[in-house]
């Protein structure tokens, strides 16, 4: 069957934009978290953000197509173009129908949004701007990057919060295996403003700490929340076979995906997630053995990590394996994060070392797992994989190993 692979990472991240910044503050361990700047949260019980303060979109967007698009797909636009130049893409080299689009959104363009709602309160109907019409929809980034791009082959969205940068992920592995020889894929996020802050907080989790360094803790003792992210990152999935026949470099393969859903608590039943790993395993072929470190959702709060733990512990045993959560530096990006987690597993294979999780000095003891902290562990790669979890019961989950 056709393999899967990646040829392009672009990231944007509180702690760096594009791959190569990004990589180097996540092994240092650096954090973007900070106070919000965007707008004054002094007044809300969450006042810290992973926000990216160091993008221009005139840099890298034209004057025309700004006023049009919402920070989100600004972001996401830049992150296709980095993605794209790092698979050495040159237009031309597949056609228009040969090139496809998945993303993934879970708030949509909400600062846009606002922006134009604002407008409409304070000046009348016809102040509304004429791109309000698409600039907050959930499945913009998929139109603007086929615009962008001239990709005409298969386009969708997937929405399932945190785990939907994964399914979009797994639906351009499965286009590939279709025939469509190229997909750019994954998710950006971005609603730092008070109409997409007070969504965050309704939703809850989030952490009222103010000091950065002990606001997001996965897995640690006394975990009391999350900090949210700005940011996400695109990726260039290609046929193995045709990237190798013009001579590219891939990354690693998308070995196995899978994907499940957890009932409503009032029904009852186990999470999901455990069933998500295993079937990712069977469709790659790979024992849970062969899995060398695990970049886990690190939801932070003390349920959701220790269900989380109990599915690793079920599935490699006892600190059977090493686990990462590298988005401790940047917040939870909602569905730009498990492209982001994708982006540090594939670089892990490629220099055989795994970030660690930031601000965490060890892991509650009760939850049993081998949690990379401190510093960078070298490791010799095997297969990686990558777990999301979103509002709602989704479950996602994806096994890469080095391309044959």
């Amino acid at each position: 069957m056709t393999a899967a692979v990646v040829t392009g990472i672009g990231v944007a991240a509180c702690n760096g934009l594009e791959s190569g910044p990004f990589w180097e503050a996540t092994l240092q361990g650096r954090s973007g978290i900070g106070p919000v700047r965007r707008f004054d949260a002094s007044g809300y019980p969450a006042t810290l953000a992973g926000e990216i303060t160091d993008f221009v979109p005139e840099e890298h967007l034209s004057g025309r197509l700004i006023p049009q698009t919402d920070r989100m797909t600004q972001l996401t636009l830049a992150a296709s173009d980095w993605a794209l130049g790092d698979a050495g893409l040159r237009p031309g080299t597949y056609g228009t129908h040969e090139m496809g689009v998945a993303t993934s959104a879970a708030s949509g363009g909400f600062e846009y949004g606002q922006r134009e709602l604002a407008a409409l309160w304070s000046s009348g109907p016809s102040h509304v701007s004429v791109y309000m019409s698409f600039a907050w929809f959930y499945a913009v980034n998929s139109g603007q990057l086929s615009i962008r791009h001239g990709m005409r082959g298969p386009s969708g969205v997937f929405v399932s919060d945190q785990a939907g940068g994964l399914d979009a992920f797994a639906q351009a592995r499965r286009n590939i295996r279709k025939g469509t020889p190229m997909m750019l894929c994954g998710g950006v996020e971005s609603s730092l403003n008070p109409y997409g802050w007070v969504a965050r907080m309704a939703g809850g989790g989030l952490s009222t700490s103010d000091d950065p360094k002990r606001a997001y803790r996965p897995f640690a003792p006394g975990a009391n929340g999350c900090v949210p992210g700005e940011g996400g990152a695109v990726l260039v999935v290609e046929d193995a076979d045709r990237a190798r026949a013009r001579g590219a470099r891939a990354y690693g393969e998308i070995a196995g995906c899978a994907a499940t859903f957890d009932a409503a608590p009032r029904h009852g039943g186990p999470p999901g997630l455990r069933r998500a790993i295993e079937e990712a395993l069977a469709d790659s072929g790979t024992e849970a053995s062969d899995i060398g470190v695990v970049f886990a959702d690190g939801a932070g709060t003390a349920e959701a990590d220790r269900a989380e733990a109990e599915a690793l512990t079920a599935v490699f045993g006892p600190r059977g394996v090493p686990v990462s959560v590298p988005k401790a530096m940047t917040g939870r990006m909602s569905s730009g994060a498990a492209p982001v987690d994708v982006a540090c597993a594939l670089l892990s294979l490629r220099d055989e070392v795994i970030p660690p999780t930031a601000d965490v000095g060890q892991a509650a003891p009760e939850y049993d797992i081998d949690l990379v902290t401190g510093a960078p562990r070298p490791w010799r790669p095997g297969a990686a994989l990558v777990l999301a979890r979103g509002a709602g019961g989704f479950n996602a989950a994806a096994v890469l190993r080095r391309a044959s």
